[in-house]
Formats: structure tokens, sequence, C-alpha cells
């Protein structure tokens, strides 16, 4: 399969040597001083770029007709309006804000311990994700995904930084040399604590996650996620 790589940071470098692996041609690695001059040769594009430029790596995919998977977090006040564009244009989209198989069995771990939690008022949740230095958003969109699903499945309304009040989930991001990601979710009590927590040890598993998502989606037209990818429908 040919693979146009968006972004050609440390996610694009890892996951080029595992789709390389996997017997996969990469035709384009774009960066910010690169044009798309070879994203028509490809039948996949994965995007793992910036906020400022996922937006436009996705738009262009969908102009060339070529299915896209997208990793990029940060730029998700647009994801309504590129799920519009893939319709009219007849394509085919993957945004996931982790493609770790491990994360995405976290997230149903999560989902099914918010809806048990629900029914316990005297627990108040709180979470914790930590990431490398040169993560550019904050809190992480795996963050951000794991306490929206608590808010779907409970009373809570929102999830703040700091200064949660009784409807809030507070989110204390961190930001430490070298570490991959790790989230925590934690339901407290007067008289004890529940807690879940995932640790990624690299980057490889968000990578093969990624081409996994790029492997399935080719051919494809329409909006997926990683749950159509791992049939996590249970």
């Amino acid at each position: 399969m040919k693979i146009a790589l968006l972004g050609y940071g440390k996610m694009g470098k890892a996951i080029e040597q595992v789709a390389v692996a996997r017997g996969h041609e990469i035709v384009l690695r774009k960066t910010s001083d690169s044009t798309f001059h070879g994203l028509e040769k490809a039948e996949v594009a994965i995007d793992f770029s910036i906020p400022d430029a996922a937006v436009s790596n996705i738009s262009a995919c969908f102009d060339t007709h070529v299915p896209v998977v997208c990793g990029t977090t940060g730029w998700l006040s647009k994801y309504e309006d590129m799920v519009a564009l893939c319709e009219a244009k007849d394509g085919a989209f993957i945004y996931g804000s982790n493609f770790s198989l491990g994360v995405n069995l976290f997230f149903e771990m999560n989902s099914y311990l918010a809806k048990l939690m629900s029914k316990f008022d005297q627990y108040k949740v709180r979470m914790e994700e930590i990431h490398h230095t040169q993560k550019l958003d904050s809190p992480s969109g795996t963050a951000i995904t794991l306490a929206n699903t608590i808010i779907e499945h409970s009373s809570y309304t929102k999830w703040v930084l700091e200064n949660a009040k009784t409807n809030e989930i507070e989110i204390d991001a961190k930001r430490i040399e070298s570490v991959p990601g790790t989230h925590t979710v934690v339901y407290d009590s007067a008289i004890d604590s529940i807690e879940i927590k995932h640790t990624a040890h690299n980057r490889e598993g968000f990578a093969l996650g990624a081409v996994l998502a790029a492997e399935w989606l080719a051919g494809k037209k329409g909006v997926f996620t990683m749950k159509d990818v791992l049939e996590l429908d249970i």
C-alpha cells in the first residue's frame, strides 16, 4: 500500500518504520517546508502533524480523494466541518485522539466504569495526564476523550484544568521530559479510591495502531473511529 505521511516529526518517523516493516511504501513525507506533491499517488494518508496544519492536511486529502487517518489533536473545533467535507467529497476519514490498542481498550474500561460510578455520588472523579514537553496541546486529546465519556454517562457537565466545581472534572495536565503518555482516572470518596491507569512505554503502540487504521480504511467511504477498526462495539 502507498502511504502519504502528513507530518514527519517523531510520530511520523515511528509510523514510517512500522509501515515499511509491514511492506508498505511511503510516497510523501509532508513537512511545513514541503508541498503536497506526491499525495495523488497515495492510497491512504496518515496525519500526525500540528494543530494548525491538520485541517488543511485533511482537506487536501478529501480534495485529492485520498482516505485519511488523523491522530493530530488540538484542532477539534473544526471536526464537524471536516466530517461535512468528507461527506461532500465522498471521502473516507478516521480521527482518533489515540490509536494505541491499549488506550482504546482503556477507553472502553473508562466508559464501563463511568456507567457504574454514576449511581454513587459519594465518589468524586478526577484525572491526571502526563506527556513529553514537546506536546503542544493541553490537556491531551486522549484526556478529553476520557473526560467527555465520563460526562456522557454521569451528571458531570464539563472538564476544567483547575478549581473544579461539584459538577466538573478536574484534569491535572503535566509535561515531563520523555514521557510518551500516561492517563489516570480516579474516583475518590472519604473512605476509599478507585483508579484505572494507562501508561505508554514508547511510541510504537501509537504508530502500529495508526498503520492498522490506514490498512483498514483503504478502499472505504465514510467517517469511522477506532472502535470500527478494532470491532470494540461490545
